[in-house]
């Protein structure tokens, strides 16, 4: 993957292409899947849309309970405990789903979180980055084997225009200098993109392809953590929290993207792209805003990729990729 592929396909869909017009016609009778988060927000309407196709999904998720409640109504999926922040955990899940599956075909990390208090998790790691990227790192490691199985499987990671906040902080990634919630979402998903990079040059020679996408601005429990004041006076909701930012998409047209790229014939034989409103994103200079859209050049350098590879695998202790 070179910058020069980071262009638009031509897609027929766009921004207000909704989950459902996405799936329309779609038969994934056969097709597992594993999507993380899969129970609130985005990751919900991911669930249900593959479920509805015809997929049997699993549901890693933090409050299981919770998890089953919410999806007790969706045929064809079922919830098992983990908890990203946790790597044992992580493995854990792992070791039961390939219990239950023969092959994964399609992996979405969907699950985050954003702009949270400052949280050290395991040996002293900033929360954001450990959650968001070091646990979904573990777990595509754990279930490689299940993905290099599939006869194509694509791998999908939930990034965000986000990413052009900072480039990872190879000096200090953990913030021990001194802590900032929104650079810590930043790197947490310019680390997210990095990482479907380099995911995608190692699985592709065994068929598993790999994306990252910005879902667009979306309220939903992602902004659990972040106060009402602060929603009013970024000009996202009113008074009475409902959605009044300009561009803001529905749940249903947030995850129209990931479903795109894990369906889509358009992107056969392509991957380590960030995508876009359904389509592949162009790069964007640092002139431009996070509201124009597009991705910077530090967060698909296949360069940085790698490193941030070694660095994730020497952090988590996760075995190297094998079949």
């Amino acid at each position: 993957m070179t910058t020069t592929d980071q262009k638009p396909l031509g897609s027929p869909f766009s921004a207000t292409t909704s989950a459902e017009e996405v799936m329309d016609g779609l038969d994934l009778s056969g097709t597992t899947a594993v999507v993380t988060g899969g129970y609130s927000g985005l990751g919900l309407e991911t669930t249900r849309a593959l479920a509805a196709a015809g997929a049997h999904v699993v549901v890693p998720a933090r409050r299981p309970d919770t998890a089953r409640t919410v999806l007790q109504d969706v045929k064809g999926c079922e919830v098992i405990a983990m908890d990203l922040a946790d790597l044992g955990s992580v493995r854990a899940a792992a070791a039961r789903i390939r219990d239950r599956l023969g092959r994964l075909d399609l992996l979405m990390a969907v699950a985050g979180i954003m702009a949270t208090p400052e949280r050290r998790v395991g040996p002293g790691w900033e929360g954001q980055f450990a959650a968001n990227h070091f646990g979904h790192f573990a777990l595509t490691g754990e279930l490689y084997p299940l993905l290099a199985a599939a006869d194509g499987a694509r791998v999908v990671v939930n990034s965000s225009a986000g990413h052009v906040l900072t480039d990872i902080r190879w000096h200090d990634p953990h913030f021990r200098t001194g802590y900032d919630k929104w650079l810590a979402y930043g790197q947490a998903k310019t680390a997210n993109a990095l990482f479907a990079v380099h995911l995608d040059a190692l699985g592709r020679g065994d068929g598993v392809r790999s994306f990252a996408l910005h879902p667009g601005k979306i309220i939903t429990g992602l902004q659990r953590e972040i106060s009402l004041r602060e929603q009013l006076d970024r000009g996202w909701v009113d008074e009475h929290g409902n959605v009044i930012g300009s561009g803001f998409k529905t749940p249903a047209q947030g995850a129209a993207t990931g479903l795109w790229a894990a369906t889509s014939p358009l992107l056969d034989g392509l991957g380590g792209l960030y995508l876009e409103d359904c389509d592949v994103a162009r790069v964007s200079g640092p002139e431009r805003s996070m509201d124009d859209g597009g991705v910077r050049s530090y967060a698909i350098a296949p360069d940085a990729a790698a490193r941030l590879w070694e660095l994730s695998l020497a952090a988590t202790g996760t075995t190297p990729l094998a079949r």
